[in-house]
């Protein structure tokens, strides 16, 4: 195995890589083999949204890239256990292989790219080895994944996926050849993975629930013997799959050279779909999605709504014909949900992933007269890394201090008071939305993109 030292070399290299080598052709056609997206734990489709853009980007065929749904993904607390809306490892890689089928049969192609994030690498790794994924999946791709469990704590919920004494995990890591692989030979084998910055690769306990308390898992954790082990400097859990980074060094490791770009090209014509889900990625059957363009400084609806649809039972709230330049709101309302207000930065590209989920109000919210929340799905809130501001606070309420730990920040506002903008800066990317009350079950999000 490369020393660390090395690893963070590589890491450092892929990024170097970025500008490098603008002007090498991209593979053929026929050299880009279908990839199949497997996102993680509690997580959608949704997520890979500008690792998509970034491949069309660069020249990989729209029709080649599949992001995938996984129902009930959030793992089970005991894998054995049956537990109502979560799955199984067995559950997960049968519903990977049944997805990969459905994408050979379509596009005719021979073997297939997977792409894993956290329990998606998990889902990937069980397939290849255990489902007869080896047969048809030429490279693998892992970013920020639990490979040897987030923790390894005798008596400590052994019997969970991410538990790396349990019987899934050990099984998983059997040597596989002479020097000990850990993957399954016969495919390419990529890991992406942080320096010290991934909060589920951690010594100490922090961020399982219990401080203080030893992992036995170290900051190497994703890394596998038989695999090419890059580390991407100070990117959290999920930006080791999503950063522009991340998707360097995928490029770099599918096609033997860097991207011309990492840099998201616009389209002339944008045309956004999706599925409007709950948290187990089921449709909202008899909901409703009704889109509006709004002004970006303000977040005031400019005119009547743009879109409006019903939801069925596939999910689909689209398509809608949007502009590249023209930033939306996105009101979404389904029973037992109350109505939901996601305010997004323009889109510069189509989609098909653009899923909607619903925001609820907890039980901590009963006094607010206005819940607004302000969300990175694509990577963690960093105090000491990043420039944030979240309605004139920084860092945004429940952000650390200290660590990529926190995807969202909640504002509650218990004093009445008349509709106003509330703002969410996030490094480059800026969202303003307005306030709507609680009392009648509405509530603010402000999505980033990147």
């Amino acid at each position: 195995m490369p020393s660390r030292r090395t690893l963070l070399a590589l890491g450092l290299a892929s990024t170097a890589m970025l500008t490098a080598c603008a002007t090498a052709p991209s593979p053929s056609y026929t050299e880009r083999p279908p990839i199949v997206f497997m996102h993680g734990n509690g997580d959608s489709a949704a997520l890979w949204l500008t690792t998509i853009w970034r491949f069309e980007s660069n020249g990989w065929p729209r029709d080649r890239l599949f992001a995938l749904d996984q129902p009930y993904p959030l793992a089970r607390d005991d894998d054995a256990v049956a537990q109502p809306g979560r799955s199984s490892t067995t559950d997960s890689a049968v519903f990977l292989k049944a997805e990969v089928d459905k994408v050979l049969k379509a596009t005719g192609a021979g073997k297939v790219v997977l792409i894993g994030n956290s329990r998606g690498g998990n889902t990937i790794r069980n397939y290849v080895q255990n489902g007869g994924g080896a047969a048809v999946v030429s490279h693998v791709v892992l970013g920020g994944n639990p490979a040897h469990g987030i923790w390894a704590v005798k008596g400590f919920r052994e019997n969970n996926e991410f538990s790396g004494l349990s019987g899934f995990m050990q099984q998983l890591n059997a040597p596989k050849g002479p020097n000990g692989e850990e993957v399954t030979p016969g495919v390419k084998w990529l890991t992406l993975r942080s320096d010290n910055n991934d909060k589920y690769a951690q010594p100490d306990g922090v961020w399982i629930g219990v401080p203080g308390q030893p992992t036995n898992i170290g900051f190497d954790g994703p890394a596998l013997k038989g695999a090419t082990n890059v580390v991407l400097p100070r990117v959290d859990h999920r930006e080791t799959s999503f950063s522009p980074a991340a998707f360097a060094a995928t490029w770099q490791f599918l096609t033997g050279e860097a991207p011309r770009s990492t840099a998201v090209a616009p389209e002339a014509s944008v045309v956004l779909d999706g599925r409007a889900v709950g948290a187990e990625n089921l449709s909202l059957n008899g909901g409703q999605v009704t889109v509006y363009a709004i002004d970006p400084a303000t977040g005031a609806r400019r005119g009547d709504a743009v879109h409006s649809k019903s939801i069925g039972a596939d999910g689909r709230w689209g398509p809608f014909n949007a502009r590249g330049d023209t930033a939306y709101e996105f009101v979404l309302s389904a029973p037992g949900y109350g109505i939901t207000h996601i305010y997004r930065s323009p889109f510069p590209r189509s989609s098909r992933v653009v899923n909607l989920r619903p925001e609820r109000l907890a039980p901590a919210d009963g006094s607010a007269q206005v819940v607004v929340v302000f969300t990175r799905p694509r990577g963690y809130f960093d105090a000491e890394r990043d420039t944030m501001r979240f309605d004139g606070q920084s860092p945004p309420p429940g952000v650390p201090p200290r660590g990529s730990g926190v995807s969202s920040s909640r504002l509650r506002l218990a004093a009445a008071q008349p509709q106003r903008a509330v703002t969410g800066e996030f490094n480059a990317e800026r969202i303003t939305g307005l306030t709507w009350p609680a009392a009648q079950q509405h509530v603010t999000v402000l999505e980033l993109t990147y």
